[in-house]
């Protein structure tokens, strides 16, 4: 039996998108705040094989260390400020573990787009790792998080770890495999820069059992034209400027 698909319409980028610091448990009470009842958010693995929110493979856009984050342990990375960078407000709001977000999104029945993103030369192992801790963690919660990844390797490592989560494959361009790739994958959903995805590539898509869903749209009119397209799911930083109680839910 087909299971039923995780996600409402509208999802927050990185938690809130730019209105608080970006991937971090006081930008998903932001977005929390505007309405938003699903996230997406840019987990990989600390040096001890932590699963953590970060979007960079470095540490110096939005913290004050410098250097590759993978290379850190979890205790170190758990207290550096990752707030401050954002605005005052926010100085303190520390790296939030995956064991974190997740418990803070089943307490509020709260979906969750994980976007796996490993420190170049860990793919296979951070989505294998990624996808065996969200197995345990939304084991009893009746929910699950849909993974999602612009490197092939970590969704065959999520696949083959926990192969009942569901998958989707993340597109800057349309390669030419990309499509024989995300059905080798198992994935049941595409995400693609919304600029590429027009009524054609939707339709494409829906004739062949997969959902269309597009990145980081932040304007009415692009929302409308994709709205027409028929996609299925618009991930926004725009939440104080889209309500997702107004929009249409395509959930199966």
């Amino acid at each position: 039996m087909t299971q039923p698909w995780p996600l409402p319409f509208w999802i927050a980028h990185r938690g809130a998108g730019k209105l608080a610091p970006e991937n971090t448990l006081a930008a998903f009470r932001e977005g929390a705040r505007h309405g938003y009842r699903a996230f997406e958010c840019d987990v990989k693995l600390s040096a001890d094989g932590q699963p953590f929110l970060l979007h960079d493979s470095t540490l110096e856009r939005t913290t004050p260390q410098r250097g590759l984050a993978g290379e850190r342990d979890w205790h170190e990375l758990s207290r550096l400020d990752a707030g401050a960078w954002h605005s005052r407000a926010y100085a303190g709001e520390p790296l939030p573990s995956l064991d974190a977000i997740a418990r803070y999104c089943i307490a509020n029945r709260f979906a969750l787009n994980i976007e796996l993103k490993p420190t170049p030369g860990q793919e296979q192992t951070t989505g294998a790792a990624v996808a065996l801790a969200s197995r345990a963690l939304w084991a009893d919660s009746g929910l699950r998080p849909l993974f999602s990844s612009f490197q092939p390797a970590s969704l065959a490592g999520a696949r083959d770890a926990a192969p009942d989560i569901p998958r989707a494959l993340l597109l800057d361009r349309l390669r030419p495999d990309w499509l024989a790739e995300a059905r080798a994958l198992g994935c049941v959903a595409v995400v693609t820069h919304y600029a590429l995805m027009e009524r054609d590539l939707v339709e494409q898509l829906h004739a062949q059992g997969l959902k269309a869903l597009v990145y980081t749209v932040n304007d009415p009119a692009s929302a409308q034209w994709l709205i027409g397209n028929g996609v299925d799911g618009i991930i926004t930083d725009a939440v104080d400027r889209f309500s997702p109680a107004a929009q249409p839910d395509t959930r199966a």
